[in-house]
């Protein structure tokens, strides 16, 4: 009994040592670009495309689905009249009713015969293991976690996949902020319904989609996709211009981070962001006070009070004072927990996806995002963005001072957050 204590307290003794590596030593990277960007322009069109190693592909068709009472209904739509393969990732698959939704409509396609696959973040769905897991399995359903927790796996821990994907017949996905979980769709020990935002696909798009949900299963389950279940050809038609952004930790200054960068400092008009973790770095704050600095109205979209991780809020207003004297808006969303993520740049470009505003996203989890060049698209999530403003409280410089002595004691080590989350 006395060695096995002895090994918990040395694995103990390295996680911790791990964390203070990560959250003190990590060395930071500086953003910063020669010249500021003209982004409706085809140069930097090209530059993009370069930066993600990604194509911009013509001819898509995008819904913008909002809320869990639209994107759930669509989901289960596609998954129930598949016909050939449905690939599902997710961060967060939370047992519940939304959850036993989704698995009834898996298990019902793959005792049809069709190829269902599904990889979980082992941590974020760590409580779908067990009957769920064994229910979808005993249907035919392949199932995988991703980044296990084990001793050899140890020094990736922190890597997690924050995509949240659904690919079916390799011709519809979706993509967005939201797992499967019953706070998108009904009240309860969280508090009100979740806002959030999911988008719906068809198009040459959908193949990139099917690229980063096939990157995931491979390193999950060792396979490689192969076969027109997965990979039927999309002609482009008329339609939406988008490229897919994805970024992982294998290379630290990730596709998603430099897209961020580069919209915001080529921004003329108006950058509005929706995210529910904002935690930005240096010289991202640094970035968005310049763009306020020379006109460009700068708006931030932030839980309020409902927001999900305290903490994490506590470490987000530390650096409130910093971006209100730029003349940096930002709002605190009053309803419910504000989950969508969106970037919407001069009425131009739009990205949508999972990523977070946070060290964690840019730097730490698998993300996957779509950018899009296009007027509509951009004015549709602009649209809900004035919405969700309209029942937010905007943080003034005289209202943040005057915040809870308790937020203004525990300030001094949220910072360690902004390494972490």
């Amino acid at each position: 009994m006395s060695y096995v204590v002895a090994i918990w307290a040395l694995v103990g003794v390295a996680f911790v040592v791990w964390f203070v590596l990560v959250s003190f030593f990590t060395p930071r990277i500086d953003y910063r670009i020669s010249a500021a960007p003209q982004l409706d322009g085809d140069e930097f069109r090209h530059v993009v495309q370069a930066t993600c190693q990604a194509a911009v592909v013509p001819g898509n068709r995008i819904e913008i689905l909002t809320n869990g009472s639209r994107f759930y209904p669509s989901m289960l739509d596609a998954i129930r009249t598949a016909m050939a393969s449905i690939n599902l990732e997710a961060y967060i698959f939370e047992p519940g009713d939304s959850a036993e939704r989704f698995i009834d409509a898996l298990v019902e396609r793959a005792r049809a015969g069709i190829e269902v696959r599904v990889v979980l973040d082992s941590i974020g769905s760590s409580r779908m293991g067990g009957q769920p897991v064994r229910r979808l399995r005993s249907a035919g359903c392949q199932v995988h976690f991703y980044q296990s927790i084990s001793l050899y796996r140890l020094h990736r821990l922190n890597n997690r996949t924050h995509r949240e994907l659904l690919v079916v017949d390799g011709s519809v996905a979706f993509t967005g902020g939201a797992g499967v979980a019953d706070w998108w769709v009904k009240a309860g020990s969280w508090g009100p319904v979740w806002r959030d935002t999911m988008t719906r696909f068809e198009g040459p798009i959908v193949t990139a989609l099917q690229g980063v949900f096939a990157e995931n299963w491979l390193e999950a389950s060792g396979e490689i996709l192969i076969g027109s279940r997965h990979w039927p050809r999309a002609d482009a038609t008329d339609g939406t211009e988008a490229m897919v952004v994805k970024s992982s930790p294998a290379d630290r200054a990730t596709a998603s981070r430099a897209v961020f960068q580069l919209l915001i400092e080529g921004a003329g008009r108006e950058i509005a962001i929706s995210t529910p973790y904002f935690l930005p770095d240096r010289s991202l704050r640094q970035a968005l006070t310049r763009a306020a600095q020379r006109g460009v109205h700068v708006r931030v979209l932030v839980p309020g009070r409902l927001g999900d991780q305290r903490l994490v809020r506590a470490a987000s207003r530390r650096m409130y004072r910093e971006l209100l004297d730029a003349g940096i808006r930002l709002f605190e969303y009053r309803p419910a927990m504000m989950h969508a993520k969106a970037l919407i740049v001069d009425d131009t470009w739009a990205i949508v996806g999972t990523t977070n505003i946070d060290n964690r996203s840019f730097e730490h989890n698998d993300e996957v995002n779509v950018a899009f060049r296009d007027r509509a698209i951009a004015d549709r999530l602009l649209q809900d963005f004035e919405a969700d403003l309209a029942v937010s409280d905007e943080i003034t410089a005289v209202e943040w001072s005057g915040r809870p002595v308790i937020e203004k004691v525990v300030e001094p080590v949220c910072w360690i957050l902004e390494r972490q989350q």
